[in-house]
């Protein structure tokens, strides 16, 4: 069974892996582990209290296929958990990671940035990341990118951001591409 970690912080943004979740756990059938710093319970930016299955310190990448990190105005101060290791883990073990919104400046710090096409929520705000020098493989673009096994999308970009995690763990197909299409139709243009 495909395992996905969801990292979740205090002030997580609710919509941004919504469309995952919900998709991944009842169409997918994939065990979704949500994870938070010490495992405490966290509010989103909606008010909803989570409590995570598990702790952080329990986020080993022998144990899921994909790290997702959810974004959420945390990311931007110096009350962010330092991830490092998580990220450094799941992807020196040729894991999924994926970052969205706020939470592609941990990716940024942790160096994965630097050397796969990527983007954000803007090319001044990824490059606050302490230690960002991947301005070159910035893609300024609405959807989500995906370089291989690593994923990130501006916050404006859920659906997408949940599609590419699909491909990239090996689900892609018409089936995929249709509910890109479904769930992203509000933002296409009206016919004349």
């Amino acid at each position: 069974m495909t395992r996905l970690a969801i990292l979740l912080t205090e002030g997580f943004a609710d919509w941004e892996v919504a469309p995952l979740t919900a998709s991944a756990r009842t169409y997918f059938g994939f065990d979704v582990v949500t994870a938070s710093p010490d495992g405490a319970d966290v509010r989103s930016m909606g008010g909803m209290r989570v409590t995570p299955d598990i702790s952080t310190n329990n986020l080993h990448a022998h144990a899921f296929d994909a790290l997702v990190l959810c974004g959420g105005t945390i990311w931007e101060t110096d009350k962010a958990p330092d991830v490092a290791d998580i990220i450094e883990d799941f992807m020196a073990h040729g894991k999924v990671v994926a970052g969205i919104c706020g939470a592609t400046l941990p990716l940024a710090s942790a160096g994965v940035l630097d050397r796969v096409a990527h983007t954000s929520n803007a090319p001044d705000f990824i490059a606050m990341a302490p230690g960002y020098t991947g301005k070159s493989r910035y893609r300024d673009e609405p959807h989500a990118v995906r370089d291989g096994k690593v994923i990130t999308a501006a916050g404006s970009a859920p659906v997408t951001f949940a599609a590419e995690i699909y491909r990239a763990l090996g689900h892609s197909g018409d089936e995929l591409d249709q509910y890109v299409l479904m769930f992203g139709a509000e933002h296409q243009p009206k016919a004349a």
